[in-house]
């Protein structure tokens, strides 16, 4: 039940965070968790992480600011919903049908079926919703950004996975009831925004 209900706010706080804050407090907020996800880093990796989250933790969420700035909060939104729907799919395809491990020295829960879940879902997702939140993506580069997205989302989430299994914990902090610490909830869009930016920029 704690789980669910920090789950239920943290949506909510997250929606009025995209959709209505305005740029100074979004921009405030994205400083924060680059702060609070250092420390946390920095129980993972000790004295790197403040190097370390210069590229891991300001530059994507610089991305996601520059994302806001150039196409508006739906877009910010856009790709925090692939990657949340990416989990999300992953999780289920993957209880259901799982059988063979993604990475077991990694991340043992994760599956080969739950990634195809995870890619097949959220890309078609991303495809059809981008219509009207991506217009200027033709299908095609759609289907290839939305594939990059998912890919990227697991690579980030494998990646903390790893840091904590060398860290020897569960989570990066307990800060969030039932759900660990910022980098257990960031980790994947972590790995995708730059890329979503960059995408933005080209197109």
């Amino acid at each position: 039940m704690t789980r669910v209900l920090s789950g239920a706010v943290l949506v909510v706080l997250v929606i009025a965070l995209v959709w209505f804050a305005p740029p100074i407090v979004f921009e405030s907020v994205a400083v924060l968790i680059a702060l609070v996800g250092t420390w946390e880093l920095s129980r993972l990796v000790g004295a790197a992480a403040v190097p370390m989250a210069v590229v891991y933790l300001a530059l994507p969420l610089a991305a996601l600011v520059q994302i806001r700035l150039l196409a508006g909060p739906q877009a910010v939104f856009f790709v925090m919903l692939t990657i949340m729907l990416s989990d999300t799919a992953q999780y289920y395809t993957g209880r259901t049908f799982g059988r063979h491990p993604l990475a077991p020295r990694v991340s043992p829960k994760k599956t080969i079926e739950g990634a195809v879940g995870g890619f097949v879902v959220a890309t078609a997702m991303f495809v059809i919703v981008g219509a009207w939140w991506a217009p200027a993506m033709p299908v095609p580069v759609r289907v290839v950004v939305g594939l990059a997205l998912v890919a990227l989302g697991i690579a980030g989430d494998l990646f903390e996975s790893f840091l904590k299994r060398h860290a020897g914990v569960k989570d990066s902090s307990n800060l969030i009831p039932g759900h660990g610490g910022i980098l257990d909830r960031i980790d994947a869009l972590l790995f995708a925004a730059p890329a979503y930016y960059v995408a933005l920029k080209l197109l």
